[in-house]
């Protein structure tokens, strides 16, 4: 089966001032498609960091992460826009969302940055809002919804492009405990159809909703 994210022994480094500090050293990691895998471990242990590095937001320092066999780092920055586009999906711990518009429109806004027409993206919005419990709220502003509404929003746009990979930083940071599980029961639901997630979260409790934990600390993975 091929692997969707294949890490080799991955650092990144960031210079701080005279300093320079290492929020991963040396990490592998392979996902394989339709996992569900959350990455745990506390605060500054490199969870975003790895999870920035599989969506192409940021290219390791040394080592090779490969999305569906490509080396991201041999990427242009055009060709990464374009794989984030259209095969990643993203879903924050703040959601984002822009507050003058709709939840629909809001949803249908990535589908036109990918140049979906207009009838094709307003029936795949719809449809995967209908999808995350959301059918009556399709013209409320963010403002008029909850917490754990706002992130139904956010994994509904993440979802709009059918991505091959869906990556999840902290979604629950900002929920009640009640929500938060409610968002990870449908990351769940959305797995159990084919759907491949990465999950970092700091809460080692959500870890056993996943099929598969790996805990990192001080930049290295010890248990996966």
């Amino acid at each position: 089966m091929n692997k969707i994210v294949e890490a080799q022994e991955v650092w990144k480094i960031y210079p701080l001032g005279e300093k320079k500090v290492e929020a991963l050293r040396g990490v592998s990691l392979n996902v394989e498609p339709g996992e569900f895998v959350v990455i745990v471990g506390p605060s500054g242990s490199g969870k975003s960091t790895l999870l920035h590095l599989m969506g192409a937001m940021d290219i390791p320092s040394r080592g090779a992460v490969y999305l569906d066999g490509m080396n991201l780092a041999e990427m242009g920055d055009g060709d990464r826009t374009h794989l984030r586009c259209h095969q990643i999906g993203f879903v924050f711990q703040m959601f984002n969302l822009l507050p003058t518009l709709t939840v629909l429109e809001n949803v249908e806004l990535v589908l036109r940055l990918a140049g979906v027409g207009r009838s094709v993206r307003r029936a795949r919005a719809t449809e995967v809002l209908a999808q995350v419990g959301l059918t009556e709220q399709l013209h409320h502003r963010p403002a008029q919804l909850s917490g754990g509404e706002r992130q139904r929003v956010a994994i509904a746009r993440a979802l709009a492009n059918r991505p091959r990979l869906l990556l999840a930083d902290e979604p629950t940071g900002n929920l009640d405990s009640a929500s938060g599980l409610a968002i990870v029961d449908l990351f769940r639901q959305f797995n159990a159809t084919g759907q491949t997630i990465v999950m970092v979260t700091h809460n080692e409790e959500l870890a056993r909703y996943a099929s598969r934990e790996v805990v990192l600390r001080d930049g290295q993975i010890v248990v996966q």
